[in-house]
């Protein structure tokens, strides 16, 4: 792929780090997360980044590219344009699902607030291929995507990690993104050796290279991006760049921003490692023009084919994948029982981290909330989401939360009720509420106690 952009050393861009990453010596080009990010508003930060020339690549994580359903036409558009006022070169999104149920289950909608890993299945694999053809016919720019982290293992896989990405070159031609943190999580957490990995991947489709960092509590790594990068992170990228010179490599930090210097700091490890790694590696001939995985792009395409006629095609791949994402989601966000094969135990640390995952961000985007509640934030929402799946993102989550803290006459301080009430009137007052009879009488009830 000689068309692929030469990026460079960059960093992942956050509003909370802008001006750091403005004075950072040595970033080529910066990551934005796409759904951040408002086509006519640009941030200032992005605007002088961009006038500085400084690439700016929009990183999707909400199309669900691995899930059932067709991808949004949408949220398709809304990534295309995004590309188009950044004038990236490539946009990138992830191999995974965020949501199930819908039509194709006769159940409501679930949503994961999460990257969830996809089986690594002929059916998964037919569905995701076709996802992404879709998508690459939908967008301005070519489409790179992302190999996730996971907690949780999929039963009777067929594949390993590097074969599937192989597979799916092979047939779609879309580019990668590895992500080497998340290469050596699945290590840790599945047992799923890196080398084998990149071995069987057609490293010539790189795109770029995510590094992170994160942290191991109680035999499970936690793909954080809120700690610093690890030795065997590293390790990784090196073994990588061993084999191949990445187009570009990106630091990635979503929380607990360090000093400016520490960033600095990680950035030139992250240089070192891979010099050093250039020079001792030894020239190897592209996956594709060898006998490995990645040689498949006409075989693949006639493979895919024949398994659509014979197995019914990508409708009924999409039936089956549809009922076992289903039924995995609502294990993890409703409570129904761990579907069968799967490792309870990791289920449930999976269900935590989810669950936490979803009061941090609450925190953020509604930060009145804690300030409202106090410690009793925490434990209440963890309780809320113990039994309410998240249904429409973020903010529509923190409204419901509210809301059922609000039917419960809750919190027991009525100055606390007070201002939580007005704080939900603010911000639910265009819509016809759910249960409104009830709310808006726990409402003036709140109002009245003044």
């Amino acid at each position: 792929m000689n068309d692929t952009p030469q990026l460079g050393i960059g960093i992942g861009w956050r509003p909370e780090i802008a001006d750091t990453v403005e004075a950072l010596s040595g970033v080529d080009w910066v990551e934005a997360v796409a759904e951040n990010i408002c086509p006519g508003h640009l941030p200032d930060s992005l605007v002088r980044l961009r006038e500085r020339g400084v690439t700016v690549v929009p990183h999707g994580v909400s199309l669900g590219l691995g899930g059932a359903d067709r991808p949004d036409a949408r949220r398709l558009a809304d990534l295309a344009e995004r590309a188009e006022t950044l004038g990236s070169p490539l946009v990138t999104e992830h191999i995974a699902f965020v949501r199930a149920g819908g039509a194709l289950t006769a159940s409501p909608v679930l949503e994961a607030g999460h990257l969830l890993p996809v089986p690594r299945t002929r059916d998964a694999l037919r569905v995701l291929c076709e996802n992404v053809r879709i998508a690459q016919d939908s967008l301005p720019v070519p489409l790179a995507v992302e190999n996730i982290a996971a907690l949780i293992s999929w039963p009777d896989e067929e594949m390993s990690e590097g074969q599937f990405l192989a597979e799916l070159v092979g047939r779609t031609g879309v580019r990668l993104l590895i992500d080497v943190a998340n290469l050596h999580t699945n290590q840790v957490n599945r047992g799923e050796d890196p080398a084998k990995a990149l071995d069987e991947l057609p490293v010539e489709a790189i795109a770029y290279v995510h590094v992170a960092g994160g942290i191991e509590r109680d035999g499970v790594w936690h793909d954080t991006h809120a700690h610093p990068v690890t030795a065997p992170v590293l390790d990784v990228l090196a073994e990588l760049r061993a084999r191949v010179a990445p187009p570009g490599v990106l630091l990635e930090r979503d929380d607990d921003f360090p000093p400016a210097a520490e960033l600095a700091g990680e950035l030139t490890t992250i240089r070192e490692t891979i010099t050093a790694a250039a020079a001792v590696a030894s020239p190897r001939p592209p996956t594709g023009a060898g006998t490995g995985t990645g040689a498949r792009t006409g075989a693949g395409t006639a493979a895919a084919v024949t398994e659509e006629r014979e197995a019914g095609g990508t409708d009924a791949a999409r039936g089956r994948l549809a009922l076992g994402e289903a039924a995995l989601l609502s294990s993890l966000v409703a409570g129904t029982p761990a579907p069968e094969g799967f490792d309870p135990r990791r289920l449930r640390v999976q269900s935590r981290a989810l669950a936490a995952k979803r009061a941090g961000v609450v925190a953020k985007i509604a930060p009145e909330l804690p300030e409202i509640l106090g410690k009793g934030f925490r434990p209440a929402f963890l309780a809320y989401a113990a039994h309410t799946p998240m249904r429409a993102g973020y903010r529509r989550d923190a409204l419901d939360f509210a809301e059922s803290l609000l039917i419960e006459r809750r919190p027991e301080d009525s100055a606390a009720r007070r201002r939580l009430t007005l704080w939900w009137r603010e911000r639910a007052a265009s819509r016809p509420p759910r249960r409104a009879t009830r709310l808006f009488r726990v409402a003036r009830a709140a109002l009245a106690g003044r």
